[in-house]
């Protein structure tokens, strides 16, 4: 894979890291990102020995979110001005499905922001069960300063780690902001000093792994469904629609 790196760790047997890996571009999310995920979930969902999950971005960033790229480019979700509408549709839903690969997954995940979070990297970090940080990470969702609503069913996620009023006003006003303050809202579960953080993560790993595995994958599977009953992600089906109609109405201006 040319995007993503998956580990499958030999001294804690059980547990794989997948690694956004475009350091160069801040590991932005380009298509090619999406489908290597939702290939290396697809795997990794059948490999019932790894039973826990790290998510986390090479260099020093996790991921500067969308790969923008110019119109057509393959290499991002933008559609090409030839794209039939139904191939721009589907190339509008693709971080949906990529969300729903990493948000399915049957393992325990931890997704590490080691720096930078921004947009669609913030979805990605929303879809993982434990969410870590370095003191110096810091994010922001600028979609509604792009011309384009925050899709890929973030607002139903969003919307149970932060509640209405707080993701409203993050995903309105595109603010950024710290560690510490998204630790304090209830979006992470821990921050931890750099240079801690990886000592931090492999802590918590063991931790988990150290749990009867039936049992842990049974929590996950029923809070997973208490969530979706609680914001269903149903809300949010047309996501893919509302990004080709903003398109649409960029085009027109």
């Amino acid at each position: 894979m040319e995007t993503i790196r998956v580990e499958r760790s030999e001294r804690m047997p059980g547990l794989a890291t997948i690694w956004l890996n475009r350091p160069e571009k801040l590991n932005a999310i380009s298509t090619a990102m999406h489908l290597e995920l939702q290939e290396a979930c697809g795997q990794l969902r059948g490999e019932t020995n790894i039973r826990v999950v790290v998510l986390r971005g090479e260099g020093r960033a996790f991921s500067a979110g969308a790969d923008l790229g110019r119109t057509g480019n393959p290499n991002t979700g933008q559609p090409s001005e030839a794209a039939s509408p139904l191939e721009q549709r589907w190339r509008s839903g693709i971080g949906n499905r990529t969300c729903e690969a990493l948000e399915s997954l049957e393992q325990v995940t931890i997704g590490v922001a080691n720096g930078l979070a921004i947009g669609g990297a913030v979805v990605f970090l929303s879809c993982c069960d434990i969410r870590v940080a370095a003191e110096s990470a810091w994010f922001s969702i600028p979609e509604v300063d792009l011309d384009i609503p925050l899709t890929w069913n973030a607002l139903p996620r969003l919307m149970r780690e932060l509640g209405p009023a707080r993701t409203r006003e993050l995903v309105m006003t595109c603010d950024r902001f710290t560690s510490a303050e998204a630790e304090r809202w209830g979006f992470l579960n821990r921050v931890h000093p750099d240079t801690e953080l990886d000592a931090a993560v492999a802590a918590l790993a063991e931790k988990l792994l150290a749990k009867d595995a039936l049992s842990l994958t049974l929590t996950k599977t029923t809070t997973r469904a208490l969530a979706n009953q609680l914001v269903p992600l149903e809300t949010t089906h047309a996501d893919a629609d509302y990004l080709v109609l903003s398109r649409l109405h960029r085009e027109s201006r």
